[in-house]
């Protein structure tokens, strides 16, 4: 049985991520910060994990022991209201816990579970980033510190893949789209907001479709790649 990790599994896509995989028969260890209604509703291996605090980190790693891993997903995210992250109004304090959560978070545990996603071939590691993160494709300005936090992962998700190319590793930096989460509490949600499901079901076949070939890039989730 394959064995997939997933962060932010309290709600939203993680969560979706994690049923869709239960259904299709994999061990799922899924972790969140908050062990919640929605988490505990899992059928499947549960873990309280801040992806803030290295000694969470090494604790959550310390569980998995020898355990092979296929499939790593780090999904758990968090971002400001539009109004507290604009240039007039973004804070230090904004900043450093949207990095904390949505860059640092993947790549502390990434390197945390090395060993056991080197123990399987053909691992995988997917990063839930988002299209705001796009230097390339920016018209719009704002959002200071989720739009940098995105961009500063998706460049460590790059080195990433780079790095763990001639190990096999394929690495796939993830945009999900508008999806209706709880993600931003208050916001009217985008006319082509999705369910979390759908979201999850799309972004899961695009990575699971990539080969080593593929590593590094940034899928959109109906399978385009997208600018940097």
């Amino acid at each position: 049985m394959p064995t997939a990790i997933i962060t932010g599994a309290n709600s939203g896509i993680a969560n979706a991520f994690a049923r869709l995989l239960i259904e299709e028969g994999w061990d799922v260890h899924a972790a969140d910060v908050e062990a919640g209604a929605a988490l505990q509703s899992l059928q499947c291996r549960l873990h309280v994990l801040d992806v803030r605090s290295p000694d969470s980190i090494s604790a959550f790693a310390a569980q998995l022991v020898d355990r092979p891993v296929d499939v790593l997903l780090n999904v758990a995210g968090v971002m400001y209201p539009y109004e507290q992250d604009r240039l007039d109004t973004v804070s230090a304090t904004a900043l450093e816990k949207v990095f904390q959560v949505n860059t640092f978070g993947p790549l502390l545990l990434t390197q945390a579970l090395l060993p056991n996603l080197l123990a399987r071939a053909g691992s995988v590691v997917g990063i839930v980033s988002s299209r705001v993160g796009s230097i390339g494709d920016n018209s719009s300005g704002g959002s200071y510190s989720y739009r940098a936090s995105k961009a500063a992962v998706n460049s460590i998700g790059k080195s990433m893949a780079i790095d763990l190319k001639e190990k096999g590793i394929v690495v796939s930096l993830l945009h999900p789209g508008f999806v209706k989460t709880n993600l931003n509490p208050g916001s009217e949600p985008h006319p082509e907001s999705v369910e979390p499901e759908e979201a999850a079901g799309k972004l899961w076949k695009v990575m699971m479709s990539k080969s080593i070939e593929d590593t590094g890039k940034f899928w959109h989730r109906e399978g385009y790649e997208l600018p940097w």
